[in-house]
């Protein structure tokens, strides 16, 4: 399996393991949106059309005096819309109008007039269905908080365009009636200068012909309308266009899905971590058990011990002790040496719960702290049972630390912290442990105290953190490694890996520590998996 598969599956086991919370969050949105939008007020929409003609026609006899309105570009209508003529004559209209409630009349107003100054629309809304030559309907859509509202507002917008289209209309009739106006002041002042005879009838001939024309130019006033026309009314709306609670609510729970699902994405792409037996298989070691996590209450009420006993660890415990016993079966007094790939993933505790529980069940365990810069086993003992006493485990008297052991391996004392269960503390703290490892004569010290005991487990340092534990596990039936729940990051487990590989040690399998039970996917017992040379067989 190439690392883009392993990417892929990795992803699909976080996004499920994660369902819940993707569901909760698209489902926290959704219903948040909608209440948002049940608590907005009602919205109405209205809408009234226009009939665009832009064909061509000359009116009446006045020649080339007077001509219709040009025809509207494309465009100019929803600009003219937009444009202070059309919304100061709609705005005073507005201001006028009964149809309206004086708080919605007053809203819409500043509404207006705040859209009119930015440049977009938003209450008035123009849409239009054109043919090629600029012949079509226009149709102008109102919004307001009441129907009425909304009705007049559409109305009173249409009614404001037709009146600026009928302006240019009337422009050349103005323009014409200028002219005819000219044209007579100075026939006037020409009859006035006393032309006789032919002359004056002449002029006064024109003069009646340019009356006339102007007459019905004046006339023709009244009954221009431009290229734009009625087409229909605005009608009151029965049910508002907006909010949609409903429409709303959903589209926010599947955009609030599509995010969640994005972000848990994208963190467990950044974040590989350990959180399940899953995350591990691509590095073709067992996991063989998962410990769910102890309140932190209890362990520092009760010892780690005592509170694991409470918490139910017992099954994964038993899990575990199963596990080893059954990979181990062809050793004798089994050492097996417990490890993490750093500081703080909870090694230590494994080791005494591993322990209390082979103890349970009548089998007599050694713990060795070799974790001799920061030994924690005294600790985590101390923190159980007070009341444990020093016996001989080889020769008289001598040394109650491991490294003092190591150098003189026949003369050693332990502590008994429970019944079956005798642990050698690392000591004071030091900073060249490793020279005390290279030194020391591990295998026969191994030998002399194994035999006392059914299994010896060692705890040792993190192998990414010391090189201590690359010396002991070469010297250990088999290692085990601890891997913190959300924590420890796959590509650690994998260097450190490689590392105890390069060294020889036998990888017997993973514990998963400090489990989230409601994600939890129970206790590893697997065995299903091809082990490498030198591995442990089961």
């Amino acid at each position: 399996m190439n690392e883009a598969e392993i990417d892929f599956a990795v992803l699909g086991r976080g996004l499920q393991r994660r369902w819940p919370w993707i569901l909760g969050t698209a489902l926290l949105l959704g219903a948040g949106v909608f209440l948002w939008s049940r608590s907005q007020p009602s919205v109405y929409e209205a809408s009234a059309s226009l009939l665009a003609s832009n064909t061509q026609t000359q009116e009446g006899n006045l020649g080339t005096a007077l001509v219709k309105a040009p025809p509207l570009p494309e465009g100019a209508v929803a600009q003219a819309l937009q444009s202070v003529q059309v919304m100061d004559a709609l705005l005073t209209r507005l201001k006028a109008s009964e149809a309206v409630a004086v708080p919605e009349r007053q809203r819409l107003v500043e509404n207006l007039t705040k859209e009119m100054r930015q440049g977009k629309l938003r209450t008035v809304i123009l849409t239009s269905q054109l043919e090629i030559t600029g012949n079509g309907i226009y149709t102008i859509s109102a919004r307001a908080r009441t129907a009425a509202a909304a009705q007049a507002l559409a109305n009173l917008s249409a009614d404001s365009l037709l009146v600026w289209d009928r302006g240019r209309a009337l422009e050349n009739v103005r323009r014409a009636q200028a002219g005819y106006r000219a044209q007579l002041a100075q026939v006037d002042d020409q009859l006035k200068v006393g032309f006789q005879g032919v002359e004056r009838q002449t002029l006064i001939a024109r003069r009646a012909s340019i009356q006339g024309n102007l007459t019905q130019v004046q006339l023709l006033e009244d009954s221009l309308a431009g290229v734009l026309s009625p087409l229909s009314t605005a009608v009151e709306p029965l049910a508002p266009v907006a909010p949609k609670p409903v429409r709303n609510g959903v589209l926010a729970g599947l955009l609030g899905l599509l995010l969640a699902t994005g972000v848990v994405a994208l963190l467990i792409a950044v974040d590989r971590t350990v959180r399940s037996e899953e995350d591990l298989l691509a590095l073709r070691v067992p996991t063989l058990a998962v410990f769910p996590r102890v309140r932190q209450r209890d362990v520092l009420l009760s010892g780690i011990v005592r509170a694991a006993r409470q918490a139910g660890l017992y099954e994964a415990v038993g899990f575990l002790r199963v596990n080893l016993l059954s990979a181990l079966s062809h050793k004798t007094h089994p050492v097996i040496m417990i490890t993490s790939t750093a500081p703080g993933e909870g090694k230590s505790s494994v080791t005494a719960t591993l322990a209390d529980g082979l103890a349970s069940s009548g089998q007599r365990v050694l713990i060795i702290d070799a974790d001799l810069r920061r030994g924690t086993q005294a600790e985590v003992w101390r923190s159980y049972d007070e009341g444990g006493q020093w016996h001989q485990l080889t020769g008289q008297g001598g040394v109650r630390g491991t490294s003092e052991a190591l150098a003189n391996p026949h003369n050693v004392q332990v502590i008994r912290v429970e019944e079956n269960v005798d642990m050698l503390p690392a000591g004071p703290g030091m900073h060249d442990s490793l020279s005390v490892f290279n030194q020391a004569d591990i295998a026969g010290a191994l030998a002399l105290w194994r035999q006392k005991y059914d299994l010896v487990l060692i705890d040792s340092a993190p192998l990414l953190a010391l090189a201590d534990g690359l010396v002991l596990g070469a010297h250990a039936d088999a290692v085990l490694m601890v891997t913190e729940y959300g924590r420890t990051n796959v590509q650690s487990v994998r260097s450190a890996l490689r590392r105890a590989e390069r060294s020889g040690l036998n990888i017997l399998g993973f514990v998963i520590n400090k489990s989230e039970v409601r994600e939890g996917g129970g206790y590893g017992y697997s065995y299903s998996y091809a082990p490498k040379a030198g591995a442990g067989r089961f």
